[in-house]
């Protein structure tokens, strides 16, 4: 670690604290949106599930952008300006009284998050050695899913009172804010000669050097948010809003427990890590696809919940290991952009391929995973890790 920087175990804490906001931005009021459907009823029906994927768009124009900013400002500075927009935006919801203003409030909230989470994941590259990585991007993963338990349940229980409701519960970007604004030092990740950084930044030179991973993220996220933005609407008629939330959240729970134990699992099983997650979306979906039975609604939402808990840190992993200190200003940024333009487009993929094929989204979701699954395979040699990394 730097010898600059802060106390390791306290500024681990600080960084892992936006790590517990970025899945809020999207998923956390998931379990709301029948609540939102039915109060904006005259509102297209993609138009309500933008409300989930709307801030990705937005995500993915910040992270374009995200070398730039952190050139322009300085890690603490860049950090607490988007945690006080997540704020703002995401708690603001709360007063939408069109569908309009509502999505004009989840666009601002990407941006917020665009801001947080390259440095998320970027500053435990920049602060700590590659051979730490593996855990480090599996405790930022774990808590991203402990974000989503907190939030999702959270929402859940207020959006029984009220739709809006449901939107403060990005209320708890606050605690961030004090740890950032006490504990993050505040120094440029850009220290490069900006022609050297420009040449290294080009776009064509980072997919080049890390497209398995790129790609994996997007497919990941693809096949991923096919649960958020469909799951409350087609278990409405089986289970209640409480049913639904506690279901969501145990997907979370789940991706939580496999994110404290990725470590270890990489250190053990590093040559097949790869293989893990498009296997695990590919068996949840066609558990969730294959009935209406509670008992396969329950199996295939945990498969999906294990496969994301490893497909992100995996990802993470290799993109940190092979960009080190750089990682924030290289391939974070991209991966987060393949992140959130898999959120965004998931909606739009599936939902048209599910009503030509007259399939439902799982079905879909399943041969999706089967892509994910030879992409992986073809582009095994992409994705390995140093001996010392991989275990």
């Amino acid at each position: 670690m730097k010898k600059d920087s802060s106390n390791p175990k306290t500024l681990v804490a600080t960084i892992l604290s936006m790590s517990l906001l970025t899945v809020m931005a999207g998923a956390a009021v998931a379990p709301a949106l029948n609540a939102v459907s039915a109060h904006f009823a005259a509102a297209n029906p993609l138009l309500i599930q933008f409300v989930v994927s709307m801030p990705a768009l937005f995500i993915i124009l910040t992270n374009l952008c995200f070398p730039m900013l952190c050139r322009m400002m300085r890690t603490r500075t860049l950090a607490l300006c988007g945690l006080l927009l997540y704020v703002v935006a995401g708690s603001g919801a709360f007063f939408a009284d069109n569908i309009v203003m509502l999505l004009v409030l989840r666009a601002l909230l990407g941006v917020s998050v665009g801001m947080i989470m390259p440095l998320s994941t970027g500053l435990l590259a920049y602060y700590f050695p590659p051979e730490e990585q593996a855990r480090l991007m599996g405790l930022a993963a774990a808590m991203n899913q402990l974000g989503g338990v907190v939030a999702t349940f959270l929402a859940g229980m207020l959006a029984a009172v009220s739709w809006n409701y449901a939107f403060l519960v990005y209320l708890l970007g606050l605690i961030a804010v004090v740890l950032v604004a006490l504990f993050l030092p505040n120094e440029s990740l850009s220290k490069n000669d900006p022609k050297t950084l420009n040449s290294k930044l080009s776009t064509l030179n980072l997919l080049k050097k890390f497209h398995p991973s790129v790609v994996g993220m997007f497919l990941v996220m693809i096949l991923f948010f096919i649960y958020p933005t469909n799951f409350a609407l087609m278990a409405s008629g089986r289970l209640s809003v409480t049913g639904i939330t506690l279901v969501m959240m145990g997907l979370d729970v789940v991706a939580f427990l496999v994110g404290l134990v990725f470590g270890a699992m990489m250190k053990r099983f590093a040559a097949q890590m790869k293989y893990a997650a498009p296997i695990g979306f590919m068996a949840g979906y066609l558990c969730l696809g294959g009935g209406s039975s509670l008992t396969l609604m329950l199996i295939g939402s945990a498969l999906v919940g294990v496969a994301n808990g490893i497909g992100v840190p995996y990802l993470n992993t290799i993109g940190s290991v092979k960009a080190g200190k750089e990682a924030a200003t290289t391939v974070m940024p991209l991966l987060s952009t393949a992140l959130y333009l898999g959120q965004f487009l998931s909606p739009l993929i599936v939902s048209p391929i599910a009503s030509a094929a007259n399939l439902s989204p799982y079905m879909v979701g399943a041969f999706i995973a089967v892509v994910y699954l030879l992409q992986a395979i073809f582009t095994r040699k992409g994705q390995m890790l140093p001996q010392k990394v991989g275990g």
